[in-house]
């Protein structure tokens, strides 16, 4: 995992007491961020970010899973102080809450078939080889922009990608690494495919990562959670609890 704090910039700490107390709010439905165990134990990469967030400040620590759709609303109406769910900054999140530095990137990747010899993933490597890409993606739109001379075959989802390359009708497929990671991770992917090249992580067309969301007023929490993230980047504990939930990385 690439470190995502500059180690020459020095976050302050927070005063002795300044977070008594952290209600973190989360879903339930998206492993391995967060999810529900055999035994109804809420789990997953966010969750035990969330505690190790609560060490490092020295607070107690709440997690609650919320439906989806109505995690911004349980942030304005109080139900929560941080929102550590996989939000991706939008326009429509960035008006209602105030993030942290990202914790980590969306990059996107190539990925192939496991048998494949490895690709030269530069534009004109890939000019006799058709890649796809979801329809009205970001992905399809930089594909668009910096890989002109790539053959171009568009899904109207996921699922019909991942078909599409098992049933070698595509030679790549280019999207999120992080759901490439995780259905590659998955038994039902049969060990199928692998990454190929390195990630892109133009934040212009994927974003400028993900981190914890909290309400507009409430800077003392987010400046307390940016230093306890950068704490865990220095001592290596993000990087573990990324190894622990991402056993086929992203980056």
């Amino acid at each position: 995992m690439p470190s995502l704090f500059d180690s020459h910039n020095r976050l302050d700490a927070p005063a002795a007491g300044a977070v008594k107390q952290i209600r973190f709010l989360t879903a339930d439905d998206y492993p391995p961020f967060e999810f529900m165990g055999p035994d109804g134990t809420l789990a997953g990469f966010n969750v035990d970010l969330a505690r190790a967030i609560c060490d490092e400040l020295q607070a107690s620590c709440t997690i609650q899973p919320r439906r989806w759709d109505n995690l911004l609303d349980a942030m304005k109406s109080k139900d929560g102080d941080a929102l550590i769910a996989s939000l991706k900054e939008t326009p429509a999140a960035q008006a209602r809450l105030r993030f942290t530095a990202a914790y980590y990137l969306t990059p996107a990747r190539f990925m192939s078939l496991a048998g494949a010899k490895n690709v030269d993933v530069r534009p004109e490597a890939l000019r006799n080889m058709t890649v796809g890409v979801v329809a009205g993606s970001a992905h399809e739109a930089f594909l668009k922009r910096f890989f002109a001379p790539v053959t171009m075959k568009s899904f109207p989802d996921r699922a019909a990608l991942f078909a599409a390359l098992r049933g070698k009708k595509i030679d790549l497929a280019f999207g999120d690494a992080v759901t490439f990671a995780i259905w590659m991770n998955d038994p039902r992917s049969r060990a199928c495919c692998v990454f190929q090249g390195g990630p892109f992580l133009e934040p212009d067309f994927f974003g400028q990562g993900v981190g914890i969301g909290v309400r507009p007023e409430d800077e003392t929490l987010r400046a307390a959670l940016n230093w306890a993230l950068q704490q865990l980047d220095d001592n290596g504990k993000l990087n573990e609890l990324y190894l622990k939930y991402f056993p086929i990385g992203f980056y």
